[in-house]
């Protein structure tokens, strides 16, 4: 008998996960549960009321949610929804955040105005969980931060105060390889209420290195003392999955000197804003490839290739960048060394000859400041905001992806606020549909096409995306997922490697393959670690076999 017939009540069952702190596996578990319900064949959504990240995901309906609910739709094997998250919130300095409500910017709050306003959002999220509720057998829910931040209790929306709202049972996970595991479990469950106390049915030790049984007395003492059982200890693995914490241990990687003799290097310029670094996880799964992150000039090096990511402050991260001493080693990389770099969303914006803010979208009204200067474009900031799933096709006498065929369809989405117009000669990259291949070769460039009497540069208005320098050594574009587009990739990584006369051994899996291998893996990790039969218990499912 099947999970769906066997789940026959019309409302989903559902678990909430909770951590101890941020990072401590609530993403990974609630992809891993979603994943095993799948597999036991529930239908089964996530779900993560209010989410702060830089990296983000668009619908196919043009709506903006966190990008660890679209990998953990992903894993249960259906189409990312706005209703998974209702509230995403992107910060935009230390004070203050970009809030989005189902999807479409609602507007720019200081941390205590949003913190004054909660119980106004409250609509939308028992809104967006009862469709879920409606549609799917389960729901695995994702808590935020700590429970046990009580400066946040009164008006919580994303952890006890989620789980009262829709009445959830809750696990609590906390991460051993920081130390200190059973006193953040200890000292988590002791600062709840009584009644919140209650609503935790099991706890799980994540990220374990080394013997169970040398933990195996801790555990015995943990559950004495919180009467509440131990139901699982998770090994700390190597799964390949996309992330979007700002504490991810990608932003961490130096890279490896053997690999960079050997092997491409690719530096991605960590921003102070980064966001949606997930852009790049493609370009690691080929042998002989090496990404690192970049903060300091003097962690440059010599890269094959520079990666200007997108950021939710271009012009504040832009400053950044010239006080700390990477754009002119950027621009030195470029201009006497040779050295290609690609910009992505406000990486392009960066890589203009101008970025302009009258109306203030990224703060200080009428602000403009001067771009890198390595491509003839300008940027103005605009308070609308653009989003959507985009495919686009590959023009011809693309310099980087010279390899790839003429007419290829490559897919992404666009999140980004304001228009980017040429000031000279360029190529454009992309078309944005295919009658646009047929009219010229590639080469045309859009100071050409204003002596002809075209009258707007805009992307938009000509139907172009993404922009080249001349000499193929500069290349901007707003869309985001490039990189999972194999063909290109493969173009790109293969060029760079005859540039540097060595041979890359390209992998044959395609993208989507590896990400369900990864998903599959989570799984068997997630059910040899968690006693199962009391997580379906636990939901309120009645198996006899789990």
């Amino acid at each position: 008998m099947t999970g769906q017939e066997n789940a026959k009540k019309t409302l989903a069952k559902k678990i909430m996960v909770q951590g101890t702190m941020s990072n401590s596996g609530k993403s990974f578990l609630v992809a891993g549960l979603c994943r095993i319900l799948k597999q036991d064949g529930y239908r089964t959504a996530p779900f993560k009321s209010q989410n702060m990240a830089l990296n983000s995901y668009i619908t196919k309906n043009g709506l903006e949610i966190g990008r660890a609910q679209a990998m953990q739709a992903e894993a249960a094997g259906i189409e990312p929804t706005v209703e998974m998250n209702p509230i995403l919130l992107k910060p935009t300095s230390q004070m203050g955040s970009q809030v989005i409500v189902n999807g479409e910017v609602y507007g720019n709050l200081r941390a205590m105005d949003y913190y004054r306003r909660k119980p106004e959002f409250i609509p939308a999220v028992k809104k967006a969980f009862e469709t879920l509720e409606e549609e799917f057998d389960a729901i695995v829910i994702e808590g935020a931060g700590s429970p046990a931040e009580i400066n946040l209790r009164e008006n919580d929306i994303v952890n006890m105060g989620l789980a009262e709202l829709v009445d959830a049972p809750v696990i609590l996970v906390g991460d051993i390889d920081r130390g200190g595991v059973f006193a953040s479990l200890y000292g988590t469950v002791s600062l709840l209420e009584p009644k919140e106390q209650a609503r935790i049915k099991g706890l799980v030790i994540n990220k374990f290195r080394g013997d169970k049984k040398i933990l195996e007395p801790g555990l015995r003492m943990i559950e004495e003392k919180l009467h509440i059982p131990v139901i699982g200890v998770i090994p700390m693995e190597q799964i390949d999955l996309d992330d979007e914490d700002s504490l991810s241990d990608r932003l961490t990687r130096t890279g490896s000197e053997e690999l960079l003799k050997g092997g491409l290097d690719l530096a991605v310029i960590r921003l102070p804003h980064i966001s949606n670094f997930t852009d790049f996880n493609a370009l690691e799964r080929h042998a002989g490839v090496q990404l690192r992150y970049v903060e300091r000039a003097s962690q440059l090096g010599n890269p094959d290739l520079i990666l200007l990511p997108g950021t939710k402050n271009t012009i504040s991260d832009l400053i950044w960048l010239r006080e700390s001493g990477l754009e002119p080693a950027i621009l030195r990389k470029v201009e006497f060394e040779r050295v290609p770099v690609i910009g992505i969303c406000g990486g392009y914006q960066m890589l203009g000859e101008q970025l302009s803010d009258p109306n203030g979208v990224e703060g200080e009204e009428g602000r403009s400041i001067r771009g890198m200067g390595l491509l003839p474009a300008r940027t103005i900031f605009e308070q609308k905001k653009t989003r959507g799933q985009t495919e686009v096709v590959l023009r011809e006498n693309t310099g980087m992806f010279e390899a790839c065929a003429p007419g290829s369809l490559v897919n992404g989405y666009e999140i980004h606020m304001g228009i980017t117009e040429l000031t000279g000669k360029a190529k454009p990259i992309f078309a944005r549909n295919s009658e646009q291949t047929e009219k010229g070769n590639g080469t045309e460039s859009f100071h050409d096409q204003e002596r002809q009497g075209q009258t707007s540069q805009t992307w938009e208005s000509q139907n172009w995306e993404g922009l080249e320098r001349e000499d193929g050594l500069v290349l901007g574009t707003y869309l985001h997922g490039l990189f999972d587009n194999e063909e290109l990739t493969d173009a790109l990584l293969e060029k760079l490697a005859k540039k540097k006369g060595i041979s890359l051994e390209m992998t044959t899996e395609s993208q989507e393959a590896y990400k369900q291998r990864q998903y599959d893996k989570l799984a068997d990790l997630v059910r040899e670690s968690l006693d199962m039969e009391a997580i379906y218990r636990i939901m309120g499912f009645n198996r006899k076999e789990c």
